[in-house]
């Protein structure tokens, strides 16, 4: 792992620097050694004579011995801080490309339940019970039959807040949920951006997606709005005669996904998951903070589709470009993990 490249550059420079400093103190001390054998030598004067020839040669030998250590010193040290450094590279280099692997893992997910999305809206507008219900108009027993098959739906998949029928005029005829959101029923959606792209379609084929955003008839909740218009006998180039609105319930899922990625239990208290959109506004955080009010500083983000940097706090980010999926394109989102140093 490199970061064992790291911890045994750190282990060879801590023992080396010991060694080293050891190898100069015994050479200190023969130096001294040699010189009080040189002074007593010649205190012995002629009887000394053969001694203080071992004295200078003893204290040659630690001066050769003191040079040694300290030339070696000098060649080390900057190896051992080279190997040092290419670790420290090493280990962001891999950080970060496992940091953007998991970003794109959780854009791919995101992605592919937004093309269900995509799906569902789509055929659903083409049922017959919407397009009778369009046919009628509001309050009519065809537009209260709209209303009981959106419930059934709306009991298998989950994932929706609700579904609105809207009619050309942009009421809502029909709704899915009228037990938990009264107020939906005969509101006036023709100024929502949904709509009026949904009624501009030009086939049955197309669909339009709203920004991720709060709805107020829906209690506030965090939505991701799919829409399409509803067609005269559900034909794809059939007239418009209405609009269907899907809203799917984003916060829960979203969140479901930037938590479920597999970041390690040793990283994970240092570690924020995120989707954000195309201006890097925070769409879902695993630490909750930011939705929708945030936006994220992505640096070289804009230059490629995947990669990581360093900022200079130590934080690692990685990210990730939707890649789309299937037919859906992606909206231009990023999966981005920020994983800050341990203190």
């Amino acid at each position: 792992m490199p970061e064992r490249v790291v911890r045994l550059a750190d282990e060879v420079s801590s023992v080396t620097k010991a060694r080293l400093t050891q190898v100069a103190g015994v050479a200190k001390s023969t130096k001294i050694l040699a010189i009080n054998a040189s002074i007593e030598a010649a205190r012995a004067g002629e009887s000394g004579a053969g001694f203080a020839i071992v004295a200078r040669e003893v204290g040659r030998v630690a001066d050769t011995v003191r040079n040694l250590s300290t030339e070696l010193d000098e060649q080390l040290a900057p190896l051992v801080e080279e190997l040092s450094a290419l670790g420290a590279a090493l280990v962001e280099q891999v950080r970060g490309t496992r940091l953007a692997d998991l970003a794109l893992n959780a854009v791919e997910l995101i992605d592919r339940n937004l093309y269900e999305r995509s799906c569902d809206v789509r055929w659903w507008a083409t049922d017959s019970a919407m397009v009778e219900a369009c046919a009628a108009g509001a309050g009519t027993a065809e537009a209260a039959h709209a209303s009981r098959r959106l419930q059934v739906i709306l009991s298998s998949y989950t994932v929706y807040l609700d579904l609105w029928v809207a009619d050309r005029d942009g009421r809502v005829i029909a709704h899915g949920r009228p037990d938990r959101f009264a107020s939906v029923l005969g509101s006036d959606v023709s100024r929502e951006p949904w709509f009026a792209q949904a009624m501009a379609t030009t086939s049955g084929a197309d669909y339009v997606v709203d920004d991720v955003s709060t709805q107020p008839l829906l209690g506030g909740s965090t939505v991701a709005t799919y829409a399409t218009a509803i067609r005269a006998g559900g034909e794809e180039r059939g007239e418009v005669v209405g609009a269907l609105g899907i809203f799917f319930d984003f916060a829960p899922q979203a969140h479901d996904i930037v938590a479920g990625v597999r970041v390690s239990e040793d990283d994970r208290d240092v570690t924020r998951v995120l989707l954000v959109d195309a201006d890097h506004r925070i769409l879902a955080a695993s630490d909750g903070r930011g939705v929708l009010t945030e936006r994220l500083d992505l640096g070289p983000a804009g230059s490629t589709k995947v990669g990581s940097f360093t900022r200079g706090d130590g934080e690692v980010v990685g990210f990730a470009l939707t890649p789309g999926y299937e037919t859906y394109r992606g909206l231009g989102w990023y999966g981005v993990i920020v994983q800050r140093p341990r203190d």
